[in-house]
């Protein structure tokens, strides 16, 4: 389990659950700079772990990658029962899996990949507004 960055005190704490480390690591990065506290999952066990913990998570973005889409939307469905104040971003490359992402997501279906980091920001900052 990756360590949280405060980032500025009272700063909104985002989840990023992305396989990719480099991904991850340029995604938390760049959430960092825009003033969030930021804490990283490899996978959705990790991501879990972390959620039924006691840290207070407002967002948690959710990659779809390819092969993994169920274990994806069953942490979201997971967090639609049981801690359904958290917003979801969900991304993927894959365009098929809109549809299925429609009825979890409170701002637009999916964010296809590649995303800008500008647009990832504008919507988490419109899911805290």
């Amino acid at each position: 389990m990756s360590e949280t960055d405060s980032g500025q005190a009272g700063a909104p704490t985002i989840l990023v659950v992305e396989r990719d480390v480099l991904i991850r690591m340029a995604v938390c990065a760049y959430l960092r700079d825009c003033g969030f506290a930021v804490i990283e999952a490899a996978d959705e066990d990790e991501a879990l772990a972390i959620l039924r913990s006691d840290l207070e998570v407002r967002i948690v973005v959710i990659d779809l990658g390819p092969g993994r889409e169920s274990k994806g939307f069953e942490l979201a469905k997971w967090l639609r029962t049981h801690q359904p104040r958290i917003k979801l971003v969900l991304t993927s490359g894959v365009r098929n899996l809109a549809r299925q992402a429609h009825d979890l997501c409170e701002e637009g279906p999916i964010l296809p990949k590649p995303y800008s980091y500008q647009e990832l920001e504008q919507r988490i900052r419109h899911l805290l507004a």
